[in-house]
């Protein structure tokens, strides 16, 4: 059974959309500095927006026409696009941090660095939720937030490796 069509597949997948969505987030900030010069803080805003969007049009785009036992329909598009846009979503938060650092006079790498943590800590929350949604163990739920987290701080030392070459 496809997970777009189930209740509760579709509360997994929007969560695994969101982690997914926030990984996304932070490889963009990380991409976005690699000579060491930030992007301006407008800029980075811009581009983590756009490619949010672009990556759940694709992921709406896959779903749909990957099921070959129903016709392409705008309801299958909507339905598709509803249970897909928390890949975009999660693009939001680390945008936010970012606008809201540079709105309070930081530099544009400060801003660069608080849409990372944000990513990153975005990541790891819906990683968190989606294991106390599915009512993991206590030790699935710390294992699913450290796991995360563990590959957030992968982006984030492969951006200051790269940077500082």
């Amino acid at each position: 059974m496809d997970t777009h069509d189930t209740e509760g597949g579709q509360e997994r997948t929007e969560f695994a959309g969101a982690v997914y969505g926030s990984l996304l987030a932070a490889s963009v900030v990380a991409g976005s500095a690699v000579d060491g010069t930030p992007v301006s803080a407008g800029d980075l805003v811009v581009v983590l927006i756009c490619t949010g969007v672009v990556f759940w049009l694709a992921h709406v785009y896959a779903w749909v026409v990957s099921s070959r036992t129903q016709p392409l329909t705008w309801q299958r598009l909507r339905t598709a696009g509803r249970h897909d846009w928390p890949v975009a979503q999660a693009s939001f938060p680390p945008a936010i941090g970012a606008a809201f650092a540079s709105s309070l006079g930081l530099s544009d790498k400060a801003s660069t660095w608080v849409a990372l943590v944000v990513a990153v800590a975005s990541q790891a929350a819906w990683a968190v939720a989606a294991a106390v949604t599915a009512r993991a163990s206590a030790r699935v739920v710390a294992l699913s937030g450290a796991a995360n987290l563990a590959m957030g701080l992968a982006i984030i030392a492969l951006k200051t490796l790269v940077g500082s070459h």
